[in-house]
């Protein structure tokens, strides 16, 4: 493709928008990327080959998506706006390596999609992500273990801060501790909002999470570990005895509670906020088995 029609030059996209009389969507979080040096560091962040098979959630107009048609062996592009596939066959038409589908990514069979376009290999996931649907995509792929290699997207700069934070810090929190119970995650690029048209009100960073082909801890059950979790950071200032034993559904009282952290060699004055994923797991097996 001829670099000086890529959309990611300001005036290219102008020109389609106008083209198609297309308006941005506030409800759908739409901000076109138009910054060349951040789509490279993403290309190259995603380590994305002509081995690859690329999966992107998102590509409005096409920015991102003609990046990976030059990169990648393949490319699978996911968009619910049905409004904007006309556009995509206009700004897409040079690439014979990339397919549209318009869906919605929490719907979409990502394991018959790997099957038909990757011979069931696992893709890799490049995406600047609506900010409201963000931790949404991101929890549903990680914990249905959809065959992906790595995600490397677009998200709110608090966000990648909270995603690879460690305990003890004021960013660690329940989406620390699933994001790192999946996967190892990194933050590729920091990303300030001039770099995007329309302007939003924050900034943004790249963050890459590869995926772990089993997690490092072994737990009876994840989703009783994470119930945990989600108890201990619902009241951060409250001790992990008192914040976990306040959740009804839990039904596990204080003494019970506090007999498992004795049990695990932790104090019963501990805040979950200092625990690891490895302690919290430890932690959910002996309450698991009490």
């Amino acid at each position: 493709m001829n670099p000086d029609d890529r959309l990611i030059i300001p005036k290219n996209t102008v020109r389609i928008l106008q083209k198609y009389d297309f308006h941005f969507s506030k409800k759908l979080g739409q901000n076109f990327l138009i910054d060349d040096h951040v789509m490279d560091r993403i290309i190259k962040g995603a380590g994305i080959s002509r081995d690859d098979c690329a999966l992107e959630i998102g590509p409005g107009i096409g920015t991102m998506t003609q990046f990976l048609g030059e990169n990648a062996g393949k490319v699978i592009a996911v968009e619910l706006d049905k409004k904007l596939i006309p556009i995509l066959e206009d700004t897409l038409s040079e690439f014979d390596n990339i397919t549209v589908i318009n869906d919605d990514i929490l719907k979409t069979d990502i394991t018959a999609l790997a099957k038909e376009y990757n011979g069931g290999r696992p893709m890799k996931v490049v995406a600047n992500l609506p900010y409201y649907i963000t931790t949404p995509i991101i929890m549903e792929l990680l914990e249905k273990r959809a065959p992906i290699e790595s995600l490397t997207v677009m998200v709110q700069k608090e966000v990648a801060l909270r995603m690879q934070a460690k305990p003890g810090s004021k960013d660690y929190g329940a989406l620390s501790l699933a994001v790192q119970y999946y996967s190892r995650p990194y933050i590729v690029a920091n990303v300030p909002s001039n770099c995007f048209m329309p302007r939003p009100n924050v900034d943004s960073a790249v963050i890459r999470l590869d995926i772990k082909n089993r997690p490092d801890e072994s737990v009876k059950d994840e989703r009783f570990m994470f119930a945990i979790i989600k108890a201990a950071f619902a009241q951060r200032r409250k001790t992990l005895v008192n914040a976990v034993s306040s959740v009804g559904e839990l039904g596990i009282g204080k003494e019970k509670i506090t007999e498992a952290l004795l049990s695990i060699g932790k104090s019963a004055s501990v805040r979950g906020e200092t625990f690891s994923v490895a302690e919290f797991a430890l932690l959910s097996d002996e309450l698991y088995q009490r």
